[in-house]
């Protein structure tokens, strides 16, 4: 079970850094973006490791005070869940 949950945690990692990554090179040739809800939706799901080292990384969203107070919510959360599925395995 921990194998998978480890598997998860990598794989929406991923997917949150990369969703990140794709966001901001759209910002930058003014095009189409990703909706905040769906970047907060990767964070709340497990992917707010990925999601704040893009943040960090491209500089992407690090203005925006609420994006960054819910990013924080999410880690928090996330925090809290893989403790909880810790303590229970």
């Amino acid at each position: 079970m921990i194998k998978y949950l480890a598997i998860y945690f990598i794989i929406i990692n991923l997917i949150s850094f990369v969703m990140f990554y794709v966001d901001k090179q759209k910002a930058r040739k003014d095009k189409w973006r990703i909706e905040e809800k769906t970047l907060h939706l990767t964070s709340f799901l497990g992917g707010t490791i990925g999601s704040i080292a893009a943040m960090l990384l491209f500089h992407h969203k690090t203005r925006k005070a609420g994006f960054v107070a819910i990013t924080f919510i999410a880690l928090l959360l996330n925090i809290f869940a893989i403790y909880g599925l810790y303590t229970r395995l």
